[in-house]
């Protein structure tokens, strides 16, 4: 098998599970040493990638921190640095996934918590990466968005607002750092079947299904792979996009009204 990332320093938040931890996997197949990024120090996060460091003979180094502690997210880029790997892709995954709740009776607060976890804080991971990226006059960065952040749909009005946000920044920065080799762009995945939406009603999840072409929810794997896509030189020519990984998802076919935890 080709590797695709041969040679490539990835730093990938969210990498202890779901969307993350794929992304983490499929990076070290395709031979990036990677920066795995958590909250919090995690024996079983520590084995888990000393078993892919084995499986597939990649560097992986866990890294801590908590999104919304600006010092620890400082003292996290200069470790990163420390280990003097110049950083090819940084892949901003971690992020909360907020409950549905109606416009009309959404608290404020909420809606700030949710900008600073999903907006804010990475947004400042990007710039301090970026200065890295911009050493060596390359890199690719990826988000990972939503396409309710396109369509509106099935999630509430603080979580589209947020990922619409972060698709219209992707795309200025896009432009802002063309001239230095780098390209950003994101993933806007449909419904996949992580730990995020288990609780979910069910009902509310399955009235989803009319609208998807592939008549079936995506996996953490199919989102990987696009993530690895953009990561690549396959996409060498390709910035400032939001690419759709959701089976072919058609909002109007839909019958989902949303609910408490829709």
């Amino acid at each position: 098998m080709e590797k695709l990332l041969e040679n490539k320093c990835a730093v990938i938040t969210g990498a202890n599970r779901g969307i993350g931890r794929a992304i983490t996997e499929v990076f070290a197949q395709h031979g990036a040493s990677v920066f795995a990024c958590a909250r919090k120090k995690n024996p079983a996060f520590e084995e888990d990638m000393n078993v892919l460091e084995e499986k597939y003979g990649s560097s992986i180094h866990p890294v801590y921190f908590e999104l919304c502690d600006s010092e620890g997210m400082k003292e996290a880029v200069k470790e990163i640095r420390s280990k003097k790997k110049p950083v090819d892709i940084l892949v901003n995954n971690a992020g909360i996934l907020s409950g549905y709740q109606r416009f009309s009776m959404m608290p404020l607060q909420d809606v700030r918590k949710l900008f600073d976890v999903d907006f804010f804080a990475q947004m400042e991971l990007t710039q301090l990466i970026l200065r890295l990226m911009q050493r060596n006059k390359k890199g690719s960065i990826v988000y990972i968005s939503s396409i309710a952040s396109l369509d509106g749909f099935f999630s509430s009005y603080d979580y589209v607002a947020c990922k619409a946000a972060v698709n219209a920044a992707m795309k200025q920065q896009a432009r802002e750092v063309g001239q230095s080799g780098i390209r950003v762009n994101a993933v806007a995945p449909g419904i996949v079947q992580t730990d995020m939406i288990k609780d979910s009603d069910k009902d509310n999840l399955n009235s989803i299904l009319p609208a998807i072409m592939l008549q079936r929810f995506g996996t953490v794997q199919e989102i990987a792979n696009a993530v690895l896509f953009l990561a690549s030189d396959l996409a060498s020519y390709v910035t400032g996009q939001v690419l759709r990984v959701d089976g072919g998802t058609n909002p109007p076919r839909a019958n989902w009204q949303g609910g408490e935890n829709g």
